[in-house]
């Protein structure tokens, strides 16, 4: 069924073995029209190593109206108790060619190991430039990186690389020799996807078509962090 014009639309799905939640929130934004100009308005450049393309922090105006749907969701779906607080949140536009991608971007990542973080990707492009899927690690069968998982992971990952090679120079898509997708999700406008840190995922995005660096006409999105406890 679809959501009332407008109005947040939530599901729990749980997904893979260790049926990890991933809430799928639609019409997320009150106004996500006015976050797309507000990102025509600021400059994007390239934050660190492993994001593929080029990002800017969103001004004050993005958080406005997302309490009503981010607090029960913290607190209902992921144990929050005292404390919700974001990190960091950033818009974020897929740039990289997949011949320029570095081995990082090449397969699933994780965006923290620190128990109480939770991520938020926030799809604000119109275009159909891919969604974004999770995975398990088929050689020590986790589907989560925690910290205590982190070492035996990096061990195992470097192994399977020196038994199998390296990935080609692509995005990810779909099942390799060393990850299994487990689920996946279409980009769908002012959708929002929300899930712990230390879930394997990857963005779908195009091996075979340019990735514009516009704010209107590439891939757009918002990634947030948040810590709870």
């Amino acid at each position: 069924m679809q959501p009332e014009p407008g109005q947040p639309a939530i599901r729990v799905d749980h997904v893979g073995a260790e049926r990890q939640p991933v809430v799928v929130v639609e019409n997320f934004a009150p106004d996500p029209e006015r976050l797309i100009s507000e990102a025509e308005g600021l400059s994007f450049a390239a934050m660190g190593e492993y994001y593929p393309g080029v990002r800017a922090p969103v001004t004050r105006a993005y958080f406005e109206g997302l309490d009503a749907v981010l607090a029960p969701v913290m607190r209902e779906v992921f144990g929050a108790r005292d404390k919700i607080g974001f990190t960091r949140a950033l818009y974020s536009i897929a740039t990289t060619s997949p011949a320029e991608l570095g081995l990082a971007q090449r397969i699933p990542h994780i965006d923290g190991v620190a128990e109480g973080m939770i991520a938020i990707v926030h799809y604000l492009s119109h275009a159909p430039f891919g969604g974004t899927a999770f995975y398990r690690h088929r050689s020590t069968g986790f589907e989560t990186v925690d910290a205590s998982r982190h070492r035996i992971y990096l061990d195992a990952l470097r192994s399977d690389f020196t038994r199998l090679g390296e990935p080609a120079s692509a995005y990810i898509a779909g099942d390799t020799a060393t990850f299994e997708q487990i689920a996946r999700y279409d980009a769908v406008f002012n959708r929002a996807l929300i899930y712990r840190s230390s879930l394997l995922h990857s963005a779908l995005l195009p091996n075979d078509a340019p990735l514009p660096a516009d704010v209107r006409a590439g891939r757009l999105t918002v990634a947030s962090f948040l810590s709870i406890r």
